[in-house]
């Protein structure tokens, strides 16, 4: 269910996902809403492209880190790759 940063309080929460599209946004926010995972959600920029690197606008996916290899197990076969920052 979609939270607000004040539901999580002083809490450090992990980014699993950054969308780039809205439809992609609301089809993640829809399968973290039915598989009962808690999250939040904040647009924030990044950087993307090969050639031409612009500043793009995404939605930036965050939940509890005890609850990402639960979040995986409903995301990867639906085609969202969890974020791992390497």
């Amino acid at each position: 269910m979609r939270h607000d940063a004040e539901h999580f309080g002083d809490r450090d929460l992990d980014l699993i996902y950054i969308a780039k599209r809205l439809k992609e946004a609301l089809r993640l926010e829809d399968l973290l809403t039915q598989s009962g995972i808690d999250y939040m959600v904040e647009t924030d920029t990044y950087r993307g492209g090969v050639i031409f690197v612009t500043e793009r606008t995404g939605v930036f996916f965050y939940i509890d880190p005890a609850s990402v290899e639960s979040a995986r197990q409903f995301m990867e076969p639906e085609g969202f790759k969890v974020w791992r920052e390497d």
